[in-house]
Formats: C-alpha cells, structure tokens, sequence
C-alpha cells in the first residue's frame, strides 16, 4: 500500500465500532432505565412483555442513528500524501480540506487502545507545530496500514522517497517492571501517603471508628492516582534509537508507541528526587513542540526511571555531542548549594534543588530567546535570572539568583551561542538530506 497512490479511509470496522460506542453510552445514560420498573419493594428489573416493547421502541431508533452516525463518521473523512503534504479531507455535504506540510511534523504516535487491540486497530496521531489544535488523530487503521502510514510520513518528513523501508532500531533500555513500582513508591509524598492511610486504617480497627474512612478514603484514592495510573501508562516501557527517531513504547491497557523525528526535542530535564539517588535513579522528561494541553502531559516523559548514566546517554541521543556532566557549573551567588548553571559549546545546563535535583538542559540550536528578568528583592540584592527559552512545556530551563553583571554576560554569550549553532544546525526539516 502506497498512501501517495489515491484517496485512502480508515478501516471499514470504524463505523460499527464508533456506533457501539453509541450504543453504550445511550445504555448507560437511557436503555437501563427503561428496563426498570417502579414497584412496591422498589425499583426492580422485571422483563416483562411491557418493559420489553417499551425497551425496544426506543432502542431501535437509536440504534439506527448510531448505524448511519458511524458510517457517516466513516464516509466523511479522506487522506493521502500529496507531494510534500499530508491531505485530510473531511465532510460529504460541505467538504474541507486540510494539508499538512509533513516538515512541521513533530512527533508521531501510534496509539492501541485496549478494545481497539482487539480489533486489531490502531490510531495514528500526528503532532504538529502549531498549538493546541494541530493534532491530527485518524481513528482508526488496521495495524499493518498503521505502521505503514508512520513509517511512509516519517520518511517523506526526513525528505526520503515514501518507499524507503522502516529504519532499523538499536534497543537503548528497558524498564523493568521493578524500577518502575520503586520509583513511583519512593518518594517523600507517597510515603507519606503510605504511613497516614496505615495509620487511619489501623486507629480504626483498634478503637471501632468508622470516622476514620473520611480521611483514609481520600489517602486511597491518591495512592492509586500516583502509583497505579502511572504504572498501568508506562509499564513495559522500552527505548529505542533509530534514524527516523527516537522510538518509545509503553502501556499496559492503551499501548503506544511514540516517534519524535531527529531535532523535534526541545529541553530535557532530568529529575532526581531525594529517595531515588540511593538507587542511582533518574526521570528525564522533555519539551517537544506540538504537544499541548493534556496531549504534553501524557508525552512529556521520555524515560520514567532508569539509572543517572542511561539518563545522560539518552540526553546525549536527543542532543548529539551533549555531555551534561563535562559541563562546568558556577554556583549562584545566592543559594549556592542549590542553584548552578553552565555552559558548552553544544548545551545550556542549569541545576537546581535540595531535596529533588533538576538538572535542565538545552541544546543552543533549540534556543529561541535570552532573557534576563529580575523581581523586587532580587533588584535591591544586585540578582537576576536567566531565561532560555523553548516553546511552551514542562521543562523551564532558568539560571536564577545571578549577579547582574554575570546574568548579562550570560545573556549575551548565550545567545551568540545560539546563534552560531543555529547557522550550522541548517534547515532539520528535511533531516536526511
């Protein structure tokens, strides 16, 4: 399949899918309570013939509205690669057509949800640099298609013939399932969580207070957003390097595998909470331009926790020539022990935090801005801080508490800095020329 060749839909199977979905939700919200009827004990689920017509009346029609809504959905959405350009056509009575330049593509998921999988469906996503609405989600392919629409937009993005063959990959680490429930249990606040609900549960055996549910309840509940949501999204976390990309994949319901093209990552910042440096263990996230909203949080991490030194090696693959460790650090001129930064010829690096380290870096190339701001107290001390900027995400690279003459040579040099690296990084649109 060449998606260049003709006008292409998603999988038939998207429509009856999308109108079961319908279906569920108008049982949940309507078709249960039709099938209820009100009697003396109460309310009862009796199948009579009445509750039954009664049921069927008003389920049939829906049912027809989901049927025509699905294939409607189905029927009203085109796409294929048109030179340079990803083409999505979307309507039957008022067409729109959109195009995508395939140079602004950030980043490239494939998303498998749970009951997709077992269709053996796959969703792509694509990231564009843009804003908050220049995602584009084609829900929903078969999984050989899928992996053939990625594998032909990232090599028409890097400025390769839509034919060339998926790149090979070099495994870089895999988190084992052991490292990933550590570090999501060793942390100050989960602890802390762990030690409250103990106790709440344990005074309430002991004296026969039920009282006690009201604070040992909500305790619950956020040990399980902190430690099993994450385990369920990153379990079987694996990277990989690739020339297309950075290749990462994780999930245990909802797997996902994600592809940031060469140069698409902005700021990494490597965190080190207090618990984990025993262990020897780090978090790296990024910034990557096209992720917004919801859509940075969920892909904001590229490594959950693995040892410092794959950390680093995986910082130096994102940002070639990088070596985060080689680079002199100068302390701040307050807060020394807290606060540092440097530089090199290839990166900015500052450091920050007592009891959870960040180290964050960026490329000189990825830099957009330089600036240097200064608040009321940090005037009368004689301090400012230093801004790199990158587009808007989780990673704020920041030297603070400088002395104003540092802070301005740092300005400057930093952004004559990036400058130079600029105009021998070139055009990374077209990568592979």
């Amino acid at each position: 399949m060449r998606f260049s060749e003709g006008t292409h839909r998603l999988h038939w199977a998207t429509a009856p899918l999308r109108a079961a979905i319908i279906m569920i939700i108008y049982f949940v919200l309507i078709g249960f309570s039709l099938l209820l009827t009100q009697t003396e004990d109460g309310v009862v689920l009796v199948l009579g013939p009445a509750v039954v017509a009664r049921f069927a009346i008003v389920t049939i029609p829906f049912a027809v509205i989901a049927a025509v809504a699905g294939l409607w959905t189905w029927l009203a959405l085109r796409f294929r690669i048109e030179h340079d350009d990803l083409v999505v056509e979307t309507g039957l009575l008022r067409r729109r057509k959109r195009l995508i330049p395939l140079s602004r593509i950030q980043a490239i998921d494939v998303v498998r949800p749970l009951i997709t999988r077992l269709f053996g469906l796959t969703e792509i996503r694509v990231e564009l640099a843009g804003g908050d609405r220049s995602e584009i989600a084609l829900r929903y392919l078969g999984r050989s298609a899928g992996q053939q629409l990625r594998a032909e937009l990232l090599a028409r993005a890097a400025g390769l013939p839509g034919h060339t063959p998926e790149a090979p990959e070099r495994p870089l680490w895999r988190v084992p399932f052991g490292t990933l429930l550590g570090s999501l249990l060793f942390k100050l606040p989960v602890l802390g969580t762990i030690v409250l609900f103990l106790f709440l549960v344990g005074f309430g055996i002991a004296r026969g207070e039920a009282g006690v549910l009201a604070g040992a309840i909500p305790a619950l509940l956020g040990l399980l957003g902190a430690v099993t949501a994450p385990l369920i999204m990153y379990g079987g976390f694996t990277a990989a390097a690739s020339p297309d990309g950075l290749r990462l994949r994780y999930g245990l319901l909802e797997t996902r595998m994600q592809t940031v093209p060469p140069g698409r990552v902005q700021a990494v910042r490597i965190v080190e909470p207090l618990l984990w440096r025993g262990p020897g263990w780090a978090r790296v996230d990024v910034t990557v331009a096209g992720y917004t909203g919801e859509r940075q949080a969920l892909s904001s991490v590229l490594l959950p926790a693995a040892p410092r030194q794959v950390a680093l090696a995986l910082v130096a693959q994102v940002f070639p020539g990088a070596t985060v460790d080689a680079v002199p650090l100068l302390p701040a001129a307050r807060g020394g022990r807290v606060a540092a930064a440097g530089t090199d010829d290839v990166v900015f690096v500052t450091r920050r935090g007592l009891l959870c380290h960040r180290t964050e870096v960026i490329a000189h190339a990825r830099a957009q801005s330089v600036r240097l701001t200064a608040n009321p107290v940090q005037r009368l001390l004689g301090l400012g801080t230093v801004h790199v900027d990158a587009p808007t995400g989780p990673v704020e690279v920041t030297a603070i508490d400088r002395d104003l003459g540092e802070a301005r040579a740092i300005v400057e040099a930093t952004a004559e800095r990036a400058r130079v690296a600029r105009a021998r990084s070139g055009n990374t649109a077209r990568w592979a020329r």
